[in-house]
This record gives C-alpha cells, structure tokens and sequence, in this order.
C-alpha cells in the first residue's frame, strides 16, 4: 500500500530535479532579455518623460519585430529535443543549423523594412509629437541588430533541446552587463541621449550572437552535423513555425494594441505604461522559464515515445507556475513603492503606474499556469491549436481594450484588460491540455 505514494514521491522528486536544473539556468537567461529594455528605460528615463515616452513607442515596435519569430527558439527547442530523445543528435544539431539560417534570412528582410518606413510607422503608432522623433532614432539605429537578435533566438533553440540553459544564461549575463556599460558610456558619456542607448543595444546583441555562433558551430563539427545551409531544410522550419507566427503575431498585436491605447491617454499614462510594460515582461520572462523547461523535457519525453511521462511533468509544471505566480505577485506588491521611482521623478507618471501595477500582482497566478501549459504545448509541437487559441484571446481582448478611452478608468483599466486576455489564454490551453489531443510520441510529429 505504500509503495505506490513512495512511487509517485520519486518520480515528483525525479520531475522537479529535472524541471530545477533547466529552469534554474533559463530563468537567469530569461530575466536578462527584459532587463535590457528596463536598463535602457531606467537610463533614457532620466533625460526626460518625452525621451522615455519615446522609448516605450520604439522599443514595443522593434520588441514586436523580433518577437514575431520567436519561433525560431520555441520551434527549434521542440524538433531538437524530439531528437535527442531518439537519440540523434546529429540530426538534432543540423535541424537547428537550418533555423539559424532561416534567422539570418529573415532578420536581413526586417531591416530592409524598418530602415525606410520608421517614421511612418511610429506616426501609425500613435507617439506625440514630442516623443516622435526620439522613438524614430532608436527605432532606426536598433533594428540593425535585428539579424544577431534572431541568431540569439534560434542558437538558443538548439541549445535548449539539447537540454543545455547553462551556456545561454553565461551568454545573456555577458550581454546584460556589455548592454548596461556601453548605455551609460554612449548616452552620458559621449554625449549620444537615447542614440547611445540604441547603439549600446546593437553591440551587445551582436556580440551575444557571435559567441553562440561558436558554440552551435563548434558542436556541429563534433557530431559531423553539416553547415551549409540546406534549402530544404529552411523551408521545412518555416513551415513548422508558421502556426507558432501566427500565435505570436497575435499576441504582439495584443501588446501593440495596449500600448497604442495607453499612447492616447497622453505622455505621462505611456510612459507610466513603458515602466509597467518592462516589469510585466520581466515577471513573464521569469514564470516563463518553467515553460523553457517543459518545452525541452516534453519534446524528450515525447521523442523517446513515454506519454506518461509527459503527461506526470506536465500536471507538476503547473504546480510550480501557480506557486511562482502567487510569490510573483507578493513580491510586486511589496516592491511597487520603491520600483517605480527608478524610472522616473515625475509624479504624475507614479500616480498613473501604481494602481495598474496592483492588477498586475493579481493576475500573475493566472499568468504562471498560462506560461506553463503554452511551454508544454509548444514542446509537443502542437502550434496550429496555439495558433487557434491566440487567435481568439485577440478577438476578445481587442475590443475592450480600444474601449477603454471611451469609458475611462485609464491606465488601469488598460491593465485591466491584459489581466482578461491572460484569463482568456487559460481557459484555452487547459481545455487542450485536459484533451489529451496534444500528446504525438516519435523523432517527429
């Protein structure tokens, strides 16, 4: 009679020594992405509420131009662990090779449309006329590291199906403390304002690209996996990271709505929400690392063709997301009278941010089990339905989001209404979870 509970005790002990040694790493790698636009927002933040309020147009367009192919990292991370699981790791290493191809292709084609439309595409944004020509100046000088950017995210990819987070999180330390040094050299010490800031960006994430380059390259040689780039091969990772496309356009849009809307409250309510925005992505960037986690354990799991498995990691994964939201959420609590006076002395723009950041403490439960269950679908490869779902979630929230204006509560019912969208997006993912639909066992979905 005991020996199934000690059964299932070692096997929960087993899951979370496995859901602690990826997550731990990944989180530390997660949190420094987010604390590269708050480390520009805290900087630029003291050259003026227009300079800021600049910075919160320009950096939620080019956050959206990278962030649109984060398949590159979530994709590759599902094929790549499906193989390792099969025990292939050659082939697991040249499915990756074919994603940082496809990077570089299309970080080249961003660029070729950021360059010239910048200026029409902050004015479609709705930035003032004060804060229009900052945001054009880090739009234009940032998107040319938009290609190393996309190198980080599919090198990452490889890096985590080979259920390593290590290597990314030494990499994201290195490239948070160039990106802090080169900040406040460029834009105080030589003078630059918030050209330094983008310049300072651009040099860090080149060099975050060159060193994993090395890595994924020098492993490549040791498996006899091939560099060359393989048409085929890119066709078949687009391919794949379509549905995934469509998912993150979604919600990019989501963000870019939120943000819109806070621009037509006026300067102070999107600066307030440029502060909030950064914080809302460094708590979902650190729930998010339990999701780096199932995303590689699952694709294992999954390609070494053990459902149950996969199944057991799942149920203790949402476990761990719904009590690091709870602590999240405190923790925001607690913190909101000291944090946002480090982005700016503007009273107006403190008054505007702290009620909204109350409903941000209260939804991070709900966001902990929504980051979980997106990780483990994406590791099963199950993009059409994330697809599907992100979809609908956009459908609800769009409409109450572009009311707000209209009926009031400003920034905080703004806030409000991204609380609604994460509600939205676990009702979802449960309901496919709880199917079972999702679990396809072998090298390849």
């Amino acid at each position: 009679m005991t020996q199934a509970p000690a059964a299932t005790k070692a096997a929960r002990r087993q899951h979370d020594r496995e859901i602690i040694a990826l997550a731990v790493p990944a989180f530390g790698a997660l949190v420094a992405e987010p604390l590269f636009v708050m480390a520009d927002s805290a900087i630029v933040g003291h050259l003026g509420t227009a300079q800021l309020a600049g910075l919160g147009v320009a950096s939620a367009l080019l956050t959206t131009a990278v962030s649109v192919f984060v398949f590159l990292a979530y994709a590759t991370t599902a094929a790549v662990a499906r193989r390792v699981g099969a025990g292939d790791l050659q082939a697991a290493i040249r499915q990756g090779m074919d994603g940082i191809w496809l990077a570089l292709l299309l970080g080249a084609a961003v660029i070729a449309v950021v360059l010239p439309a910048a200026p029409a595409i902050v004015e479609l944004f709705g930035a003032s006329n004060t804060a229009a020509p900052y945001a054009i100046t880090y739009l234009r000088i940032s998107s040319l590291g938009i290609p190393a950017m996309l190198v980080v995210l599919a090198s990452t990819g490889v890096l985590r199906g080979l259920q390593d987070t290590k290597t990314p999180l030494y990499v994201a330390i290195g490239g948070f403390v160039a990106n802090g040094v080169l900040n406040v050299a460029l834009v105080y010490g030589a003078g630059l304002g918030i050209a330094g800031s983008a310049w300072g960006t651009v040099i860090a994430q080149c060099a975050m690209a060159a060193v994993y380059l090395f890595v994924v390259v020098r492993g490549a040689k040791r498996h006899g996996a091939s560099l060359r780039p393989d048409a085929a091969g890119i066709r078949a990772c687009a391919q794949a990271g379509a549905p995934l496309l469509v998912r993150t356009l979604s919600l990019r849009a989501i963000l870019m709505i939120a943000t819109a809307v806070a621009a037509r409250l006026g300067d102070a309510d999107v600066a307030a929400h440029q502060i909030i925005l950064s914080l809302w992505s460094l708590l979902a960037f650190a729930l998010d690392a339990i999701a780096i986690a199932g995303q590689a354990i699952i694709g294992r799991y999954l390609g070494a063709n053990d459902p149950q498995g996969a199944r057991d990691v799942c149920r203790r994964m949402v476990q761990w997301g719904i009590a690091s939201g709870v602590v999240l959420g405190v923790l925001v609590v607690l913190a909101r009278p000291l944090f946002i006076p480090l982005f700016s002395s503007d009273s107006v723009v403190q008054d505007a941010a702290l009620p909204a950041l109350v409903v941000v403490a209260i939804s991070q439960p709900i966001c902990g089990i929504v980051y979980v269950l997106d990780g483990v679908l994406m590791g099963a490869g199950d993009g059409p339905y994330l697809a599907w779902a992100m979809l609908v979630t956009l459908a609800v929230f769009a409409p109450v989001a572009l009311l707000v204006p209209t009926l009031g509560g400003g920034l905080t019912a703004v806030w409000a209404a991204m609380a609604l969208m994460m509600a939205v997006r676990m009702v979802t993912l449960w309901l496919r979870t709880r199917s079972g639909h999702w679990i396809v066992t072998g090298a390849t979905r």
